[in-house]
């Protein structure tokens, strides 16, 4: 009897033992979302997103804990500290703006994941994961260098995110032939783009040229009136290409701008951001072709059906990437025993996520993208 109790009592020693050791195996990662407000659907489809990454990791080791940060910097300082010292937490996924992180510097011990892609003033703790302009920059360069053009122009807005796209340029070690920053009001707009164009002066190079054929002998003056008379503009311009860094409708405005120009897709590369595959371009027939840099468009589709499927609503694009960045966690700490330390995020690693090639190094993330292009009505990949 007395070894019978001897056994039980060390086999109950033995569990205690490891279930302790399981216990400090759980992985716990914040995520720090809005949750109320005006915001609340996005914060809503990244917790939905990264319950569908859990699912797929399928390893109970980790436990998200999702809070409301309200969108409020004041309100995700507090919280996220309160997971720290709570739960022992040193990780979080999020803030998704960067306002939000405005005061997260305080919190040195712990890294955030923000969603934002806004590479410039960010805290050394917190990293930005968004599809950023430096990453774009990176694939156009590649596109650009694939078909042979060198004498790009740079339309860049007049807007809060100026700097970024041009440290971006300067980052990505594009030599830039051209570059014009352009006023965003429409009223200004194509007055800008005429003459960057030198719109009036080709505008007179044909008019100028209808009058010399009107008062020549040549035979065949009236074939080169009607082929004259079908023209807007004669004469060249000086760029073989045209990057322009806007989205929607503001992207729209000023393609339209070129077009009245005379400086179609036809006669020069239209190349732009990332757009998400915003459908409504495919409707825009007068700018095909125009290209992008963006995400695996097939993995972003079957992100989009999955989510669906399952939750029976359209998710934010945002949300797409909370999926990878789960995995991407999960990576990190697989490869380093599963020892929470910050420094994973330091060390030169690649990752293959959804998004496509994820690239960390010295606390930065970069994503090695796809491009496509909007032509005949619909979205092709070039690379």
């Amino acid at each position: 009897m007395k070894k019978f109790i001897k056994y039980i009592f060390t086999v109950l020693i033995y569990l205690s033992f490891y279930t302790h050791i399981f216990a400090q195996e759980t992985i716990k990662i914040g995520l720090l979302v809005p949750l109320s407000g005006e915001n609340k659907k996005i914060g809503e489809s990244i917790i939905n997103t990264t319950r569908m990454a859990l699912n797929s990791i399928d390893n109970k080791k980790i436990v998200i804990y999702p809070r409301d940060s309200k969108s409020d910097p004041d309100i995700a300082l507090k919280i996220s500290r309160d997971l720290n010292e709570k739960y022992g937490i040193k990780i979080i996924i999020g803030p998704v703006f960067s306002e939000t992180a405005l005061y997260l510097n305080q919190l040195p011990n712990i890294t955030f994941l923000s969603f934002t892609n806004k590479l410039e003033n960010n805290h050394k703790n917190v990293i930005s994961t968004g599809v950023n302009a430096l990453s774009q920059m990176i694939a156009i360069k590649r596109f650009l260098s694939l078909n042979d053009y060198n004498k790009t122009l740079y339309l860049i807005p007049n807007s809060k995110f100026k700097n970024e796209i041009q440290n971006a340029i300067s980052s990505a070690n594009i030599k830039i032939k051209k570059k014009f920053i352009y006023d965003t009001d429409p009223t200004l707009l194509t007055a800008q783009i005429e003459k960057i164009t030198k719109y009036p002066q080709r505008k007179l190079n044909l008019i100028d040229e209808i009058k010399r054929v009107e008062n020549s002998n040549d035979p065949n003056k009236e074939k080169k009136l009607e082929n004259l008379n079908m023209k807007d503009t004669i004469g060249g311009i000086d760029f073989d290409s045209v990057v322009m860094a806007d989205f929607d409708e503001g992207l729209k405005s000023l393609a339209t701008s070129l077009l009245y120009t005379d400086v179609s897709s036809k006669r020069v590369a239209y190349v732009t951001l990332n757009q998400w595959f915003d459908k409504s371009l495919i409707d825009e027939k007068a700018l095909q072709p125009i290209y992008f840099p963006s995400v695996n468009k097939e993995n972003y589709e079957k992100f989009i059906s999955d989510y669906e499927r399952e939750f029976e609503e359209i998710p934010n694009h945002i949300s797409f990437l909370s999926y990878d960045l789960t995995g991407l966690i999960y990576y990190l700490l697989l490869k380093n025993n599963f020892e929470i330390d910050t420094d994973i995020f330091y060390q030169k690693n690649r990752f293959k996520g959804k998004i496509g090639i994820f690239e960390i190094n010295q606390n930065k993330i970069t994503h090695e993208l796809s491009f496509y292009s909007v032509e005949n009505k619909e979205f092709k990949k070039i690379f």
